[in-house]
């Protein structure tokens, strides 16, 4: 992929970035500024080189028009802090605001358009409406820098459009990215070990296929460990089930079999009575889960064996909670995962957090990211990357 560097001498000129700040808020307060603090290496380089700083970004899930509760306002104020300068945000996305905003810039100066989701052309299926819109976004800018990683899987008209109609290149944290989980696509170094959570099988079909022909062993905790524990014959009592996908998971087993792949499982489950923070619970064993009760947590023997299964491993993926780690009664399991990562990344493992909830529970539950060689910042782009698809977000910077 090109890079900044090929852009040549920046200063004066027009940069359209696209960045990733979709972070969690509560009210107009963020509650996760991961994000924007990945993007600030870009910006600030782009910045020091004396181009004019144009970023652009969504937030939340606007249905293609103006709501102000994802304003992109909370992010302009975080980002100027973290900039150490003033970031204006225009109140529109391509028009009189935009325009006005691009044309005000100095050199070394940033600025922010508004939620780039409250345009519908911005996700259209439709080529003619995304190509629209990119080509009103490129009026803006003399160059683009692709730094959005967590939307690089998008055809979108921010990510894919626009990178046609500009000189396109790739920012320094998409290709920070790129490389590290291209570290456990391509020949990593074993044992390999993958940690696979959340809630749904389904969500991760696809990379747990391609994952059979490549990891020595799987680790399987979350919401879905409970569709792997039915395809074995054991009872889940009330927990998250897709029974539709029992007969796939069977087939999984036997394939990770036939591939001499380890396919590890919980030993033992928190069990809720509900799904509360305050509900009442017991650690039972993984295969005894009562009717009426769900699995909440995998249980402190899991958390051991997870460990222990992580500890001589050389390349650690890890993408999913091993249970609701929001709250603090069902935590146990992803912290036990967290720091058996941590304790093999301090012992010589390369260790990639994939993004969306589990990077978000290594902040919440106090890990010092430090401790792990690299957290994505995409959830969904880090599936597909390891899941072994093309993302038109990157295909289209191929040199």
């Amino acid at each position: 992929m090109k890079t900044i560097d090929t852009l040549g001498d920046l200063r004066g000129r027009r940069v359209l970035v696209r960045s990733d700040f979709n972070v969690p808020l509560d009210g107009t307060t963020i509650t996760d500024d991961g994000r924007i603090r990945a993007a600030l290496p870009t910006l600030e380089r782009l910045a020091d080189a004396g181009a004019r700083v144009v970023v652009m970004a969504h937030l939340g899930r606007p249905k293609g028009t103006p709501d102000q509760k994802f304003s992109l306002a909370p992010v302009a104020a975080r980002l100027g802090e973290l900039l150490g300068k003033d970031v204006t945000l225009a109140t529109d996305l391509v028009g009189e605001s935009a325009r006005s905003t691009v044309d005000g810039l100095a050199d070394g100066q940033v600025a922010l358009l508004e939620n780039v989701r409250f345009d519908a052309r911005e996700t259209s299926k439709v080529d003619a409406e995304r190509a629209e819109l990119a080509g009103e976004l490129a009026g803006l800018a003399d160059a683009f820098v692709s730094d959005g990683f967590g939307v690089v899987h998008r055809k979108q008209a921010s990510v894919y459009d626009v990178a046609q109609l500009l000189p396109a290149v790739a920012g320094d944290l998409v290709l920070k990215e790129v490389e590290s989980l291209s570290r456990a696509t391509t020949d990593p170094e074993r044992p390999y070990a993958v940690v696979l959570g959340g809630s749904k099988v389904s969500d991760k079909l696809g990379v747990i296929a391609n994952l059979l022909t490549k990891a020595d062993r799987l680790l399987i905790g979350g919401g879905m460990v409970f569709t792997f524990l039915a395809a074995k014959g054991h009872p889940v009592g009330s927990s998250l089930l897709e029974e539709d996908q029992v007969e796939t998971v069977k087939n999984y087993l036997a394939q990770a079999e036939e591939n001499g792949v380890e396919i590890v499982l919980p030993t033992d489950i928190v069990a809720a009575d509900s799904f509360a923070a305050d509900a009442p619970h017991t650690t039972v064993p993984a295969e005894e889960i009562p009717d009426g009760k769900m699995g909440l947590d995998i249980g402190p023997d899991s958390g051991e064996l997870f460990a222990a299964k992580l500890a001589d491993a050389r390349t650690i993926v890890w993408n999913g909670p091993m249970g609701v780690f929001e709250f603090d009664a069902f935590a146990g399991g992803t912290r036990a995962v967290a720091q058996g990562i941590v304790d093999a990344t301090a012992d010589g493992a390369f260790s990639i957090v994939g993004g969306g909830d589990s990077a978000a529970a290594v902040r919440i539950l106090g890990f010092d990211e430090e401790g792990f060689s690299h957290i994505s910042t995409g959830g969904g782009a880090s599936l597909e990357l390891l899941e072994g698809k093309e993302l038109p977000g990157l295909t289209v910077l191929a040199d």
